[in-house]
């Protein structure tokens, strides 16, 4: 069996998902060869040596950018795929050209599966008309949809039969240092009294709310007596404009990583904190939920899109209304003014994202023998075909 997953952006935290996929079929089944299609300036740390990577152009956007309608290599993408000779092809993240990749597939007899990870754009994006008229191209045309949150399935249940729901759950490190955190069972760290905030500081990511949130909440502390010292401190890290976001001094007690975080610095930051913040005003879903419990902390959330269905309520972290810095603040100091509740929380955390990875990968292996059993089907009938020449 060959498996095809095709990424035609460098975006990097797709490629993260991208190999999450790839590594774990190279690891779990040894007898399916793994082909990836991709750009030139792909992150190749994130892959296993094992997955055969084939690069037939370069590619500097996200791939829904309208200079990605540039047609010159397309070509060669496709023949590139026929030379696979793929029994499925897996599409992992957008791109212009997967809707035309996705009716010569089709044409071809070659089943499908396309991962869409928005199905609305985030906040002050532009291009959200392109981005829905995209999404129902990629609808009518793929033969199976993945989704990572289950409002999303149902969503979707209306418009096609072939809707499959798993949690999103990769890691944000290289194949090589997500081997080291398997062999050391990612020991789980009491932490420090710091709350991170990890990713791109954007508007839709209500970094300003937190911030507020964090003001209010060292007043809380000091109010019922707490010296500086055990007051908890906050933790910003990720590349962006924080001033686009911020107007005037931070609070006592912020620290800034303002810059892109290396591997080995964002694992101790996850080790060391004593809880993950996202209070997100806008949002899809986050695979930073899943590291928060990975590393064994519990996790404090909004309510938008599939983020709160990551989150078991008071057991493995807590969830609040967007755009609500008091009901925020409140919840902080729940969780922060209560250790022994918090290690429990991180604790169950931790059990949670054992017990969806073992059903996440069930349901992939689902998806893909389905999806090997219509290409059988195809071929029985004689509909095979991959079009060399044409």
């Amino acid at each position: 069996m060959r498996i095809c997953y095709i990424l035609l952006s460098p975006t990097f935290g797709m490629h993260q998902y991208t190999a999450d996929l790839a590594n774990r079929v190279v690891r779990d089944a040894p007898g399916v060869a793994v082909h990836l299609v991709t750009t030139s300036n792909y992150p190749a740390d994130r892959y296993v040596p094992e997955v055969q990577v084939h690069t037939p152009l370069t590619s500097h956007n996200t791939g829904l950018a309208l200079s990605s309608l540039r047609l010159g290599r397309l070509r060669a993408v496709w023949q590139c795929i026929r030379e696979i000779e793929p029994d499925l092809v897996h599409f992992t993240g957008p791109h212009l050209w997967n809707v035309a990749l996705l009716h010569r597939l089709r044409q071809a007899g070659i089943p499908t599966i396309h991962t869409l990870h928005d199905l609305d754009p985030h906040q002050g994006a532009r291009g959200g008309g392109l981005l829905h008229a995209w999404n129902g191209l990629v609808l009518r045309l793929a033969d199976s949809i993945l989704v990572h949150g289950r409002t999303y399935a149902q969503r979707l249940y209306r418009a096609r039969a072939k809707v499959v729901y798993t949690p999103l759950l990769h890691l944000f490190v290289s194949h090589e240092l997500d081997q080291t955190l398997g062999q050391q069972a990612a020991a789980v760290n009491p932490g420090e009294p710091f709350i991170l905030f990890f990713g791109r500081l954007e508007k839709y990511k209500g970094v300003n709310d937190l911030l507020t949130a964090y003001a209010q909440l060292r007043g809380v502390f000091t109010a019922n007596g707490q010296p500086e010292a055990v007051i908890p401190r906050l933790v910003l890290a990720g590349p962006g404009r924080l001033h686009d976001l911020w107007v005037g001094s931070l609070p006592p007690g912020v620290e800034v990583r303002n810059r892109l975080v290396g591997d080995a610095e964002a694992v101790d930051l996850f080790r060391r904190c004593s809880l993950v913040a996202l209070p997100y005003v806008d949002g899809t879903q986050s695979a930073l939920i899943p590291a928060a419990y990975y590393f064994g902390k519990p996790v404090v959330v909004t309510r938008v899109g599939a983020l709160a269905e990551y989150v078991e309520e008071a057991r493995t972290g807590l969830v609040v209304e967007p755009g609500h810095p008091a009901s925020l603040t409140r919840a902080l100091y729940a969780a922060l003014s209560d250790p022994d509740r918090l290690a429990q929380m991180g604790l169950a955390g931790r059990a949670w994202y054992e017990q969806q990875r073992e059903q996440e990968t069930r349901q992939l292996w689902q998806l893909y023998r389905w999806s090997s059993a219509d290409r059988q089907r195809s071929a029985a009938r004689g509909e095979w075909q991959i079009a060399r020449g044409k």
